[in-house]
């Protein structure tokens, strides 16, 4: 909760990098929180309309979680960018705390996307979509922490995978998947949208990178978030 959320919780410096990977396993249950918040949010804001109550979601979305994943969204996109095929260069443009163009720009479009999205769920009545789609995600981030290697040994991704429980990890990834996989429509479509998103941004850090950092993970929670609720937009839809 500290580290994922700006949710007012008691707060330690001295944390330990066994309670960091401990954490970890707990990624999925903070996603499911803040998509319960946003839920509530959508609900307390429907008399404003579908389009009002978009932008108060993704206002709380923003805002709940400190804008940390869209930070490693816009350092991934200048990296990714700038940097082209040299692995030395993404490094150093990643470890750079200033904003390109390009990070504007990527955090700019993901932010219409999702609010387009929410938008047109929120007029259909898919509040579910508010919930699957920050759980998806944060699943995600525990299974690229067990998957993959850290890019840089002094990163946050190397800390909290040193410690994370994998075997427990795999194991929670798995049956969360499962129970998705075995809900309705929505839960499906996220399900085998979370997979797929996650074996593709995997694959993509890995040959970028070698591996995973910290800002890598946050992009990919950002776009796996829209890509979920694109899937639940598309499927209901039909």
């Amino acid at each position: 909760m500290q580290f994922l959320t700006r949710l007012p919780v008691r707060r330690s410096l001295d944390v330990s990098p066994a309670a960091l990977g401990r954490s970890a396993l707990w990624y999925p249950a903070v996603g499911a929180l803040l998509g319960a918040l946003l839920c509530a949010t959508a609900a307390l804001a429907a008399p404003l309309g579908a389009g009002v109550a978009a932008v108060l979601v993704l206002v709380v979305w923003v805002l709940v979680t400190g804008a940390l994943h869209l930070d490693g969204l816009a350092d991934t996109a200048d990296a990714f960018v700038g940097g082209g095929p040299d692995r030395a260069r993404i490094h150093a443009i990643l470890k750079d705390p200033r904003c390109g163009p390009m990070g504007v720009v990527a955090i700019g479009l993901l932010l219409l996307v999702k609010h387009a999205l929410l938008a047109a769920l929120l007029a259909r009545g898919a509040s579910a979509a508010l919930l699957l789609a920050p759980l998806v995600a944060r699943t995600a981030l525990l299974g690229w922490l067990i998957a993959l290697p850290p890019a840089r040994p002094d990163g946050l991704a190397a800390a909290v995978s040193a410690a994370l429980p994998r075997r427990r990890g795999r194991l929670l990834v798995f049956v969360l998947l499962l129970v998705l996989l075995c809900s309705d429509t929505p839960g499906q479509v996220a399900g085998l949208v979370g997979l797929a998103g996650a074996w593709f941004w995997g694959r993509h850090q890995r040959a970028r990178l070698g591996g995973c950092t910290g800002d890598t993970l946050g992009a990919g929670c950002e776009l796996l978030e829209a890509a979920v609720l694109l899937a639940i937009f598309v499927a209901l839809a039909q």
